[in-house]
């Protein structure tokens, strides 16, 4: 290939645009890292103070390197649409002038936007963007995002600085494209030729040299995938800047629509994996329904009138250790697991790290595998063999979904309409007033609950809660919560990032705790013969400090509570998850060979059974909790002085993960015909 340059004036224009894309690169690249060591900086308390400074540096030059990148992406624009178009077309020059400088500011703003947003993202979900949070904000209604950013996360100043930022940037870039560029070398006068063979040979190895992120080679080169290069989460994702950050929410968004996102999915063990999950090991068909099928081993308890399940929006287990005691922000829920028929746990995870992931599971009764359960077009068409409400209506029952929310959030009501729900009742569906962006308040859906159960046949009633959530704007003082005395509780402990924040939010959990124990105590005083599951959909969001232990981050409790309900109806501090809810409910109440189907065990199955819970990131057994796809593990809180063998407690949740994964992926992806392709 050989650039004809017919002028000697093309050849000197070509070579001074040539100047001004890299003046572009290297100010996006400043740009970028520069913002990666305010950040740095501004949140350098959440790194741990055992972290080496040496891997502070570490951090930094990676992401430098990261960022060659995202620079190089920004001035390839302006050297294609710019510098090009004005070789091919010379009466284009002014424009691509124009355009160059348009593109700079306009990739400005968005890092812009990005660096301040980013600060309160961090704090939140204590990660860089990510795919499961930004794809869960882009579900929601633009109208609530927007008003729950300008209440929480202060939108509206944080644009203005945002825009003040771009401003001068504009101002620093039209500087910059005015500085006189330095004159082609005498050499080339002329020699078009020899212009176009060195030109071509040098942007190809920078363009490499950008490409892989240092290096000329892909082994040797970096991308987000191989970012974690120190021993500090916070630092590891400081090496991402914003539009790296937001690249793996693209990458791993396509690869969920692919069902290639998830870890520990093996297409190929499949038909091993549904031999194992239910121990059929003699099964050979091809229809994956029969391998799931589990065999009621009889009734624990009386058969109940009404069952509910109810998940508590962020519902975390910290709170209810008793280094948190003081807090008093689960006592409700402290005195049913204390009380005679009440029986509790904290050795149990979500399905996930947000709330839709928890619909998934509660519904489907498909373990997290980073493939949107809710938006299959499967999903729609026909129930899962594992889902809930199809096979307790096998046991008589009606199934019903509450959701606080608006029923159009997710795709839930259709998705669980179409999973065999009977009904589903949104926000609007109760006529309840609305509280904020996101719907109503606790204590008007389970009012509405109340008032529909008089006419009701024997019901399962899943209930999702939805006031500990972002705007926090339900006036909890009033309802009788000492929002002073949190402060002060908060204020006093320790790597606490905001404590009147924290105060806040724990005062909404409150206020969720307090309303769902009166329904219980209510509904028990009419219908004695209720059973009730209460956890939360997800951790995550509400942290005691700015480095919370894994079970801190990510564990939630499990309440079982009603009139058959017995302290050894489950061992003590029983492991489960979402997904054990149901197998554990039909071992309590399904008669004698009674078929049900579930990928896991109940948890009645202690010694032989799931001997882990697990979620995206991290898995919990009675004595450890780990990090999935990293060799981070800790004690359970439980079992702090004891100690445990990380690789046998790290074998438990390994036994089960896999096989959980493989088949949720598969049920979503190809159904139950296991010769799909």
């Amino acid at each position: 290939m050989v650039i004809h340059f017919k002028q000697p004036s093309r050849l000197k224009t070509f070579w001074e645009d040539i100047q001004q894309d890299l003046k572009l690169f290297g100010f996006i690249l400043v740009l970028v890292c520069l913002y990666r060591a305010i950040f740095m900086a501004v949140m350098h308390s959440y790194i741990n103070p055992a972290t080496p400074g040496d891997e502070i540096l570490l951090a930094n030059w990676m992401g430098l390197r990261l960022s060659l990148k995202t620079a190089g992406g920004a001035a390839l624009v302006t050297f294609l649409f710019a510098t090009v178009a004005a070789l091919l077309v010379p009466r284009l020059s002014g424009a691509a002038r124009t355009l160059r400088l348009i593109w700079g500011t306009l990739a400005s703003f968005v890092f812009n936007v990005l660096f301040v947003a980013r600060f309160p993202f961090y704090n939140q979900f204590h990660t860089t963007y990510n795919s499961q949070q930004v794809m869960a904000g882009t579900n929601e209604k633009l109208g609530s995002v927007l008003m729950m950013m300008i209440q929480d996360y202060g939108l509206i100043w944080r644009m203005a600085v945002a825009i003040a930022l771009t401003v001068v940037c504009f101002l620093l870039l039209r500087r910059l494209f005015r500085l006189r560029p330095l004159p082609l070398p005498g050499f080339f006068s002329g020699r078009p030729l020899f212009f176009s063979a060195v030109f071509l040979v040098v942007f190809a190895a920078v363009f490499l040299f950008v490409r892989f992120g240092g290096s000329f080679t892909f082994a040797h080169g970096i991308n987000w995938e191989s970012s974690g290069v120190t021993s500090d989460d916070f630092l590891n994702e400081c090496v991402l800047d914003d539009a790296q950050a937001m690249y793996r929410v693209h990458a791993l968004n396509q690869r969920m629509k692919a069902g290639t996102a998830a870890t520990f999915v093996d297409k190929a063990k499949i038909r091993d994996y549904a031999r194992f999950a239910a121990g059929h090991t003699e099964e050979n068909g091809d229809d994956l329904t029969p391998y799931l099928a589990r065999t009621a081993k009889g009734p624990r308890m009386d058969k109940p009138r009404h069952i509910f399940i109810i998940l508590e929006e962020s519902g975390a287990s910290w709170p209810l250790l008793d280094q948190y005691a003081d807090l008093h922000v689960t006592d409700g829920m402290k005195s049913l697991m204390n009380a005679p028929h009440g029986y509790g746990t904290l050795a149990f995870m979500p399905n996930g790290e947000y709330t839709s992931v928890a619909f998934d599971g509660i519904i489907s009764g498909l373990s997290e595998m980073r493939v949107a359960v809710n938006y299959q077009p499967r999903s729609i068409r026909e129930p899962y063999p594992t889902a809930l409400a199809v096979q307790l209506k096998k046991l008589g029952y009606q199934v019903d979904f509450w959701y606080g929310g608006n029923p159009a959030w997710a795709s839930m009501k259709p998705f669980s309409l179409a999973q065999g729900f009977d009904h589903f009742y949104g926000y609007t569906d109760m006529n309840a007033p609305k509280v904020n962006t996101f719907g109503t308040a606790d204590e008007y859906i389970f009012d509405k609950l109340s008032e529909h159960l008089a006419g009701e046949p024997p019901t399962v009633h899943v209930i999702m809660t939805v006031s500990n959530h972002p705007p926090y704007n339900i006036d909890i003082e009033r309802k009788g919560f000492d929002l002073e005395r949190e402060e002060a509780f908060t204020r006093a402990m320790p790597d606490v990032e905001n404590p009147d924040q924290l105060a806040k939010e724990l005062g909404h959990y409150w206020y969720t705790d307090q309303v769902v124990t009166e329904f219980i105590k209510k509904t028990e005083e009419i219908y004695p013969d209720s059973l009730f599951f209460v956890t939360g959909d997800h951790a995550v969001r509400t942290d005691p400090s700015r480095h919370p232990t894994l079970f801190e981050h990510q564990a939630v409790p499990l309440l079982i509570y009603g009139g058959g309900v017995t302290k050894d109806i489950l061992p003590a501090n029983a492991v489960g998850g979402l997904t054990s809810i149901l197998p554990t409910i039909m071992e309590f109440i399904a008669p004698k060979g009674f078929t049900y189907y579930s990928i896991v065990p109940s948890m009645t199955e202690q010694q032989d059974g799931m001997q882990a819970g697990f979620n995206t990131s991290c898995f919990l057994t009675q004595n450890a909790m780990g990090a999935v796809d990293k060799d981070t593990m800790e004690p359970a809180p439980w079992n702090a002085e004891r100690g445990y063998d990380a690789e046998a407690e790290r074998a438990k949740a390994m036994k089960w993960l896999p096989a959980a994964r493989t088949l949720s992926w598969w049920l979503a992806v190809h159904g139950t015909d296991l010769n799909a392709e």
